[in-house]
């Protein structure tokens, strides 16, 4: 809350106090305009980058984060106006102690709320052991070459894949912030890795029948505005971080895109509107990748051995 904007009336509706002040547009919003503003803002992003088709089925990653229950809230407000079209929230359980408990409570709380269809989905069933249990065994083997974020995202990401699949979605929307595509970018730059700096963007290419494809309707919205929605509708989140996410890249490069955003005011969303422009142009410079079968696990894969697998034989 902005308290510098509460003796002001709403830029949109010029009747209620604002409350909340965007530096990068200048805007000073009442709690009612602030939400409607959010919410059109994820209708106009659905819509620009063609996301849905109106009879799909659509898996929710909800983890019970802030981000992702913000989201789950606006799907499944826009889809009772669709009734063609149908929604399941889907939930990886890594198997962290102390921490996913909570979270799968919260996110099996607010699917019950909003009608909505919940399919957890865990590391133990589909690894034979937790991302816990996972990181003692590298811990013990002496590899250290991968933090435990990028264990858990290789994981994560073949789990959602493998959950959709299991629910019949035609699509998987994820709550990737504005402020999470922006650093995904800066770390692909910083990594070398052009591949990924071209193909991750708000709609992922169909570039395999057992992949399910994925679309980010909050790529737009800045993270704290996000967080902010869940405050101003009073939805339940889990707000403790994830005890690994301190060995994360990405929080040293979220730290210097927010001191970049609080001294040049629209920074982030410049960067993601240059990505947007250069991306076509660096996806045909890019090599496309050739996907065929695992010879582990039969998922798809860009050699003989999908990442998944690949790790995985290196802990065993």
């Amino acid at each position: 809350m902005d308290t510098s904007a509460t003796a002001t009336l709403c830029s949109l509706c010029k009747r209620r106090p604002a409350f909340f002040f965007r530096p990068y547009s200048g805007e000073k919003l009442c709690q009612k305009c602030f939400a409607e503003s959010i919410e059109a803002k994820v209708r106009a992003t659905v819509s620009k980058h063609h996301m849905f088709n109106f009879d799909d089925r659509i898996a929710v990653a909800v983890s019970g984060g802030k981000d992702s229950i913000s989201l789950l809230h606006i799907l499944a407000k826009m889809e009772r106006r669709h009734p063609e079209a149908s929604l399941v929230a889907v939930t990886v359980d890594e198997g962290i102690k102390g921490y996913r408990d909570e979270a799968l409570q919260i996110a099996a709380a607010n699917c019950q709320m909003l009608g909505v269809e919940h399919h957890v989905v865990s590391f133990e069933k589909l690894y034979g052991f937790t991302l816990d249990q996972l990181l003692e065994r590298a811990q013990r083997k002496g590899v250290k070459e991968l933090t435990s974020c990028a264990y858990c995202g290789v994981l994560r990401r073949r789990a959602f894949n493998v959950a959709a699949r299991e629910v019949e979605a035609d699509k998987i929307a994820t709550a990737h912030t504005l402020d999470d595509e922006v650093q995904t970018v800066l770390m692909n730059i910083f990594r070398g890795d052009m591949l990924r700096l071209a193909k991750e963007k708000p709609v992922t290419d169909e570039v395999h029948p057992r992949f399910v494809r994925k679309v980010k309707p909050f790529c737009e919205v800045p993270e704290r505005e996000s967080t902010l929605l869940a405050f101003v509708k009073g939805v339940r989140f889990q707000d403790v971080p994830c005890p690994y996410a301190s060995e994360a890249m990405r929080n040293d490069v979220r730290a210097m895109l927010n001191r970049m955003e609080e001294k040049h005011a629209g920074t982030k969303h410049a960067v993601f509107r240059l990505m947007e422009r250069v991306r076509p142009g660096l996806a045909e410079a890019v090599m496309k990748e050739e996907f065929k079968e695992c010879v582990e696990c039969g998922e798809p894969a860009s050699s003989v051995l999908c990442r998944t697998c690949e790790l995985l034989r290196r802990l065993e």
